[in-house]
């Protein structure tokens, strides 16, 4: 059955963890990092979330948003990882 969608209140910041398949490595190495940078300043202006923190482990990102647009967070979420896990194939 496929995952019901979350809350995604206007305003309101949310803490969102991003895991690796089955714990893999999700960053290789600072080049890896900086591309993931890029997409999330690039995707956060295009879908009107705003990011105050962020924390890269080898594994998992850990994020903290507001979304300013309702349900925009799912789209803005979608454009950063599926182009770098594609890229990470």
């Amino acid at each position: 059955m496929a995952r019901l969608p979350g809350l995604c209140p206007v305003g309101i910041p949310q803490h969102i963890v991003q895991r690796g398949n089955n714990r893999q490595v999700c960053f290789n190495g600072d080049e890896d990092m900086a591309a993931y940078v890029g997409w999330l300043k690039e995707f956060s202006a295009k879908f009107q979330v705003e990011i105050h923190a962020w924390v890269f482990m080898n594994n998992h990102v850990h994020l903290l948003v507001t979304p300013r647009v309702d349900y925009r967070q799912m789209f803005f979420l979608r454009a950063v990882f599926l182009p770098f896990f594609i890229l990470c194939l």
